[in-house]
């Protein structure tokens, strides 16, 4: 982040689109969340090119990830570091930076910065030293999972990564089971199969899924089906290989009738406390947690307890 006079910040200042130079207009002071690719480079925003050139600090995970897209495009401009490993370094130069009234880019390696990614903790220093923080929106991992996966996308959540040990998983797949959404993960290929197998046995063998991978590459595949279906492929495949967003769909509304609900919240509580008695409830019918504790007070206020 060396100074640089204005005349070398003007020369840099530009993009090229073809064989044509296009100029960048300076930026004014704040952080920048670029988003950039995710696969083919061609999926970047006239936006995005211009605040990548026009930046007067220009902040990456890896330099070099982040030098090919910037060579696609003729941008001059020099990335700087900034990942999890240097961030307590990185960090404050680049809040120095915004402080001094300069204008400052955040890319991640490919996608939307701080959706998975070191991002987030700079945000919110940024945010409470009450700098700007201006979003520069475009390609989204999880987005083109969802929209090309054929899943209901009403209602969505994203998870990020499920953790990588057995039970955790399964743990955390069972506090999404009720979920009245579409859920997506990122998940590893090595990891593939036994996250659908454990999918299978929490969320119920026939919920529709899809295995989003390589989106927008040269291999781009969406393997659809249920999860038992997509569990059984994976156990027959070796050597699973790309990037993986997995979309599972939303479990099937379920008829529950009142006094069932009722008396299932009061043999629930019999064993654990109110809340986590509604929890369990929730996850066992589906219905909104907050509605189930509530009801729950009112049937032990009724009993005098």
């Amino acid at each position: 982040m060396n100074e640089e006079t204005t005349a070398d910040a003007a020369s840099r200042r530009s993009f090229r689109l073809h064989n044509a130079t296009v100029p960048a207009r300076p930026l004014e002071p704040a952080l920048y969340l670029v988003a950039t690719p995710i696969g083919n480079l061609g999926d970047i925003t006239l936006r995005a090119l211009e605040t990548l050139a026009g930046a007067d600090v220009l902040a990456c995970e890896d330099t070099r990830v982040t030098r090919v897209l910037l060579d696609r495009y003729g941008i001059q401009n020099r990335p700087f570091a900034y990942h999890e490993h240097n961030a307590d370094e990185a960090g404050p130069r680049l809040l120095q930076a915004l402080e001094a009234g300069r204008s400052v880019a955040l890319v991640s390696d490919a996608g939307t910065p701080l959706v998975s990614d070191p991002g987030y903790r700079l945000a919110q220093q940024a945010i409470a030293a009450g700098y700007r923080v201006i979003p520069i929106p475009g390609a989204s991992a999880p987005l083109a999972a969802l929209v090309g996966s054929g899943l209901p996308n009403d209602a969505f959540l994203f998870a990020g990564f499920l953790p990588a040990k057995e039970k955790a998983r399964r743990d955390r797949l069972g506090e999404l089971a009720a979920a009245p959404a579409t859920l997506i993960f990122f998940e590893s290929p090595h990891r593939i199969g036994a996250t659908l197998l454990a999918a299978a046995d929490v969320l119920g063998a026939t919920r529709p899924a899809s295995v989003c991978r390589e989106l927008t590459k040269t291999y781009e595949e969406f393997r659809r089906g249920t999860l038992a279906d997509l569990a059984a492929h994976y156990q027959q495949v070796e050597n699973v290989k790309g990037e993986i967003v997995l979309v599972i769909g939303p479990p099937e509304p379920v008829e529950t009738d009142e006094a069932d609900v009722e008396a299932m919240l009061a043999d629930l509580s019999k064993s654990m406390p109110t809340a986590g008695a509604a929890t369990e409830a929730a996850r066992l019918t589906g219905l909104p947690r907050k509605v189930l504790y509530q009801r729950l007070l009112e049937i032990k206020n009724a009993d005098g307890r």
